[in-house]
């Protein structure tokens, strides 16, 4: 890396809004594949709200073997980078999930990455998206020192269904993020107390797989995020048994528990939780609602926030232990 880069300032958008009107960023699909229809619904809504969208190159190529990826490693891989590197990039807009991110990071130069985290008016640039993206966000995180949003991505028809989603988007986009509370409709405290630290975690799934690798060499602590989709509650089972003999949870100030769709009975996903976590001696949350809800509410990664949960209501802010 130069040793004339700047590294980014992870909460410079706790006082600025990350993106303003005219702004450019880059679509890209770093793990599934999407569809033309989808892929020109998402770029509308992007260009609605006034910025510049570009497409990358490989966003619809098929790959030759897997149906479930968006295209080789290596053309998914240079989209992220080439957007990345552009100098007039304000943010990289992951348009969907599914599986393949993780696949790309061993091959990404991230020294260079790193040199190229600020755009030219100085404000760093942002990476967006959630689901199988949680492989980018700690990527980022570990490397780049950058600050992400964990957000539902445009491609999708949570995206299309839901006006709270692009509401939600649209304001984490264009007002700075300082001091916004995140609690969700139906959140509940699983285990009161407060906290602050560190935003951290994503898909629950995703963080267990990547046990072993750069990304997991160090336990982060602050506040974790944990959500999953479609997993048999054996399976959720496994990866928190992972995540702890790891050193992730104990890490940790407190524990966020996100949505849960399609995975086993609630009931019984909230018996496993409890059981997990109702004696660590940090708070935890229930149903915050970001990850795979109908209503995701968005997250911020790699940035700083408190937790307050108890009888008098819960607070889950960003920023707040910086005041």
């Amino acid at each position: 890396m130069s040793g004339t880069a700047v590294a980014a300032d992870r909460h410079a958008y706790l006082t600025q809004a990350p993106l303003q009107a005219g702004d450019r960023v880059h679509f890209i699909t770093p793990s599934g594949l999407g569809d033309a229809e989808s892929l020109e619904r998402a770029v509308g809504y992007y260009r609605d709200w006034g910025l510049e969208v570009t497409v990358g190159e490989h966003v619809l190529h098929p790959h030759p073997r897997a149906k479930y990826l968006a295209g080789p490693d290596a053309g998914r891989r240079d989209d992220l980078v080439d957007a990345w590197l552009d100098p007039d990039t304000a943010a990289v807009v992951c348009v969907r999930g599914g599986y393949g991110a993780m696949r790309l990071l061993d091959g990404i130069d991230w020294d260079l990455m790193r040199g190229a985290a600020l755009r030219r008016d100085g404000r760093p640039k942002l990476l967006t998206g959630s689901s199988d993206i949680t492989a980018l966000h700690e990527a980022f995180r570990v490397h780049l020192d950058a600050p992400t949003l964990f957000c539902p991505m445009p491609g999708n028809d949570v995206f299309r269904d839901s006006e709270v989603i692009r509401d939600d988007v649209h304001r984490w986009l264009f007002e700075p993020w300082g001091g916004r509370e995140i609690v969700g409709p139906a959140t509940e405290v699983m285990v009161p107390g407060s906290a602050s630290g560190r935003f951290t975690g994503g898909n629950l799934a995703l963080l267990a797989g990547a046990l072993g690798a750069p990304e997991s060499a160090v336990a982060p602590g602050g506040i974790l995020f944990l959500e999953d989709i479609d997993e048999e509650l054996y399976r959720l089972d496994g990866f928190l048994n992972a995540l702890v003999r790891a050193g992730r949870i104990a890490a940790a100030s407190a524990i966020v528990l996100g949505s849960w769709h399609n995975c086993a009975e609630l009931d019984g996903v909230k018996a496993l939780m409890t059981e997990y976590f109702a004696e660590l001696g940090r708070p935890v949350l229930w149903e915050q609602g970001f990850g795979h809800d109908p209503n995701a509410l968005s997250v911020p990664m790699n940035v700083d926030g408190a937790l307050e949960a108890g009888d008098s209501g819960i607070r889950l802010v960003v920023g707040e232990e910086l005041r």
